[in-house]
């Protein structure tokens, strides 16, 4: 048995780390596309406000396997 996937970008933002902008991400993700098999950590990127970290932001390369 053979099987296609398919890979989607989506952008994060957590104001309250790196892993909950995954976990975030992943939970949305799930949420609309089905078979949902992993993610890839493709960017990291931080907000900074008065010399403070404020934010925390992913992009996320998304697989998902596509229906039979």
């Amino acid at each position: 048995m053979s099987s296609v996937a398919r890979v989607t970008t989506i952008t994060v933002r957590s104001e309250q780390g790196f892993d909950d902008a995954v976990a975030t991400g992943v939970a949305r993700a799930s949420e609309t596309l089905r078979n949902v098999t992993g993610a890839w950590v493709k960017e990291q990127k931080v907000d900074v406000a008065d010399g403070t970290v404020s934010a925390w932001s992913v992009t996320l390369e998304v697989t998902f396997v596509l229906d039979d």
